[in-house]
């Protein structure tokens, strides 16, 4: 009589691991934009850049080898104490399990946000989930979330754009 392998733990296979990008993540991050039907999808080589220029201030979230989520930030030149998150991204099949805030807590603790007191981003006026997330974040981390003018569409020109809204969580704090 032989033993049955035992099943494997709870979730094992299911786990969502968080690490910096590299080059092959552009495609990547690019095909989530792309499927998401919401995210404004910029070019593959500007995914790429961002996996490299700025992979200190990227995250990609990971389940069985496949990318499920990704955060792509940058410091902007003008406010060094804060971390802009451009895009979050998370697939359909991982929505709702809270991987998008994971993946700004994790970028908050990230080597190259240490320093960071602000984390900020533009958000549509009808993009009502991201706006949900930042404010989650900020009532997590006990701060502010202020929210005011971002890039009006007008300022996108003859493009048709909605308005975005600058929201700006913090200041945060760090433990000594």
């Amino acid at each position: 009589m032989s033993a049955e392998p035992s099943p494997a733990p709870v979730g094992e296979s299911e786990a969502i691991r968080l690490r910096p990008p590299t080059t092959r993540d552009g495609h990547t991050m690019w095909t989530l934009v792309r499927d998401s039907g919401v995210l404004e999808a910029n070019s593959c080589y500007a995914y790429m850049l961002l996996c490299t220029h700025f992979a200190d201030t990227c995250l990609v979230a990971e389940r069985d080898g496949r990318g499920v989520g990704f955060v792509a930030a940058y410091r902007p030149p003008t406010h060094p104490d804060a971390v802009f998150v451009w895009q979050v991204g998370v697939s359909a099949e991982a929505r709702g399990q809270g991987l998008g805030k994971r993946l700004l807590h994790a970028l908050l603790r990230s080597p190259g946000c240490r320093d960071v007191h602000f984390l900020e981003a533009t958000v549509g006026s009808s993009n009502v989930a991201s706006q949900r997330l930042f404010r989650a974040v900020a009532r997590e981390l006990g701060v502010d979330c202020a929210v005011q003018r971002g890039f009006s569409g007008a300022d996108f020109g003859p493009l048709a754009h909605e308005d975005e809204e600058l929201f700006r969580i913090g200041p945060i704090r760090r433990n000594p």
